[in-house]
């Protein structure tokens, strides 16, 4: 009686190139799955396949043909007209502050320079409001303190005068900053509309709404031969523990016949 044969072990190479192959169609099949065409009011969306990409698997070297796909949007008449009149304005938004732009290199002096240029012009016109007021103000601190008995040069004279200066610079002071700022905010006006116009010469595409379908699971086709592998051991060693026990009695049964010819009692073989 034959032995039973082993079953062969599966090729770690087939095995792979089952597996790989399994999954790219899978993976293929959910993308084109996703590639639903579209209609909407305000046009429609297109997918179609631009051809095919060889990937040569480098364990297996198996090849395989992976599409491509494109997507084409396409608005209906009114869409695209207001497409067009946007873009057209923004590209002339775009041009006018390229041009407002050029005159920035001279227009924006050194910060240092602008800054003595600006407290210089301020003193001069705080100067014509200002000076007549300290003047008048000193002449009446003149006229109080000298009713008052206090004589120029004395410690409550110089104490008041001290004062009088002190407000005088802190008038000067206020107005120099609150210039700066009004100057500056002028300086930086050219610059404000040039930014205003370049945000508005953004372009902005039209979307429209992406879908996502329930995508088909991969196969495991590497376990499916593994599990089919070992149930043919399974059965191959089962039926290897029948044959061996079939063997074993046969042989018992040889064995016995034997020893029994041997001691016949009636003096002889069987």
């Amino acid at each position: 009686m034959c032995a039973p044969k082993a079953p062969a072990p599966p090729d770690p190479r087939e095995t792979s190139a089952a597996q790989t192959g399994t999954n790219i169609g899978t993976a293929v099949a959910n993308n084109t799955m996703g590639l639903m065409d579209q209609d909407t009011p305000y046009g429609n969306l297109s997918y179609s396949t631009q051809g095919y990409e060889t990937y040569k698997d480098p364990y297996t070297g198996e090849s395989y043909e992976i599409p491509r796909y494109k997507a084409t949007q396409t608005l209906n008449g009114q869409q695209q007209a207001t497409l067009d009149q946007n873009q057209a304005a923004q590209y002339n938004l775009g041009a006018l502050a390229n041009e407002r732009s050029e005159f920035l290199r001279d227009y924006l002096p050194n910060s240092e320079a602008a800054t003595d240029q600006i407290d210089s012009k301020l003193y001069d016109l705080g100067a014509k409001r200002l000076d007549p007021r300290f003047a008048q103000a000193r002449d009446t601190a003149h006229t109080r303190l000298a009713n008052q008995g206090i004589t120029q040069g004395s410690e409550a004279y110089n104490r008041e005068m001290d004062l009088l200066g002190n407000q005088e610079n802190d008038a000067y002071n206020q107005l120099l900053l609150n210039g700066r700022g009004q100057a500056m905010s002028e300086v930086n006006m050219p610059l404000n509309q040039i930014t205003a116009l370049l945000s508005g010469s953004q372009v902005s595409n039209p979307n429209t709404p992406q879908t996502s379908p329930q995508g088909a699971a991969t196969t495991d086709v590497a376990g499916m031969i593994n599990n089919n592998y070992s149930q043919q051991m399974q059965n191959y060693n089962t039926q290897m523990q029948q044959h061996q026990s079939l063997m074993g009695g046969m042989f018992g049964l040889g064995a016995a016949g034997i020893t029994g010819g041997m001691f016949n009692p009636g003096g002889g073989l069987w």
